[in-house]
C-alpha cells in the first residue's frame, strides 16, 4: 500500500478537501494559452523579471464574543450577535528594504441582524455596528460569519489600496509591483496588477483528463492557463511550488487575476507570477502549512494577530461593558 502524509498541520484542515471538494458550476474555457489538446506542464523558461516590488495582501479575524442583543421593549426577544476584531495589512517586499510592513488596519465590530443594536464602547476599542442580512436559507451564525468575512475583505482592499499610495516613497514607476492577495479574487479584481492566491482546494474547475495534468505537474511547473465563467469571471492557472512531492495535490496553487484582462496580458501574469512566488515558498521544518503557506503571508499573518490585542483582556473589557447596560 502507498500512502502519502499531507505535510500541512491538521488544525489547519487539509489542501485538497476531499470531503467536501465538488465539481465547480463555471464553465471552463481551456483554450487561452494552448489549445486543449495540446495542454502541457509549462516550465518557467521563459525570461520574465520579477516585479521590483511584490506586495502581499492578507486579514485575519477572531471572535473575541457570542452575545445576546436585547429588544428595546421586551430583554427576553433577544438574537444571537458576534463581536469581533479583524485586521487586514500588506507586507512589501522589495530590494531596497527587504520584506517590511508597510501598512495595517485593526478594526472591531458588533456584527448583528439587529435594528436596534448600537456600538459597544470598552477599555480596549469601540465595537461598531455591522448589520447582517437575514437570509432563510442559512443560520444567523452563519449569515453573521459572512458579514465579518465581508467587513475583513473590504478592509483588505482599503489597505492595498493605501500601501499602492505609500509606494510613492519607494521611487518606482507606477507598472513595476505585483498586489499577490491571499484567498479568491472576487470583490477585488479590479485592483490594478493583482493576483489572487489560493492555496487550498474545495472546487473540482477542470475536467478529469486536465485535472491529471494538474497533479502531474513538477516543482516550478503550471499549468495552460483559462478562464472560469460563472457568478464572475477570471483568468486561473495551476502552479506547484517548490516542494517534495509526494501527495498528488502537494505545493499545489491556484493563481487567479482579473478577466478584464486580454488574453496576452493574462498569460504575461501567469508567467510573472511563476517567476515571482516560488521564491517566497516556505519549508516544512519552519511552516505547518508549507510550501503554501508563503513567508510573508506567513509572517503578515503573525504581525496582525499579535494587533489584535490580548483576547481575554477584550472579553472582561466586553463584559464590564454589558454589566454596565
Amino acid at each position: 500500500m502507498r500512502f502519502f502524509i499531507d505535510p500541512w498541520d491538521p488544525g489547519y484542515g487539509v489542501s485538497l478537501d476531499v470531503d467536501e471538494i465538488g465539481e465547480s458550476i463555471a464553465r471552463v474555457v481551456a483554450d487561452i494559452e494552448l489549445p486543449e489538446d495540446q495542454w502541457r506542464p509549462l516550465d518557467p523558461g521563459r525570461k520574465v523579471e520579477p516585479p521590483a516590488v511584490t506586495l502581499f495582501v492578507d486579514g485575519v479575524r477572531r471572535i473575541d464574543a457570542r452575545v445576546w442583543v436585547g429588544e428595546p421593549a421586551d430583554d427576553s426577544i433577544a438574537s444571537l450577535a458576534l463581536c469581533a476584531s479583524y485586521a487586514a495589512g500588506v507586507v512589501c517586499c522589495c530590494a531596497a528594504k527587504g520584506a517590511h510592513l508597510l501598512v495595517s488596519d485593526v478594526r472591531r465590530g458588533l456584527f448583528t441582524t439587529s435594528a436596534h443594536a448600537v456600538d459597544i464602547p470598552t477599555r480596549a476599542g469601540t465595537y461598531c455596528v455591522s448589520r447582517a442580512d437575514l437570509d432563510s436559507r442559512i443560520a444567523s451564525m452563519q449569515a453573521l460569519s459572512l458579514a465579518l468575512q465581508a467587513r475583513l475583505g473590504a478592509t483588505e482592499i482599503d489597505t492595498a489600496k493605501v500601501a499602492r499610495a505609500a509606494l510613492n516613497g519607494h521611487g518606482l514607476s507606477e507598472t513595476d509591483d505585483l498586489l499577490v492577495i491571499d484567498g479568491p479574487l472576487r470583490g477585488r479584481q479590479d485592483l490594478p496588477r493583482v493576483l489572487g492566491y489560493i492555496k487550498s482546494h474545495r472546487r473540482e474547475y477542470l475536467p478529469l483528463h486536465l485535472r491529471r495534468l494538474v497533479v502531474s505537474l513538477l516543482p516550478g511547473q503550471r499549468t495552460p492557463v483559462f478562464l472560469l465563467e460563472g457568478s464572475w469571471d477570471r483568468y486561473a492557472w495551476y502552479l506547484r511550488l517548490p516542494c517534495t512531492v509526494g501527495a498528488p495535490w502537494a505545493g499545489i496553487v491556484r493563481l487567479e487575476c482579473s478577466a478584464t484582462l486580454v488574453h496576452a496580458d493574462a498569460i504575461g501574469m501567469a508567467w510573472l507570477s511563476q517567476a515571482t512566488l516560488c521564491r517566497y515558498a516556505s519549508v516544512e521544518y519552519k511552516d505547518t502549512r508549507a510550501p503554501q503557506n508563503l513567508y510573508p503571508i506567513a509572517g503578515l499573518e503573525r504581525q496582525l494577530r499579535r494587533r489584535l490585542g490580548d483576547a481575554m483582556l477584550l472579553y472582561r473589557g466586553l463584559r464590564r461593558a454589558g454589566a454596565y447596560r
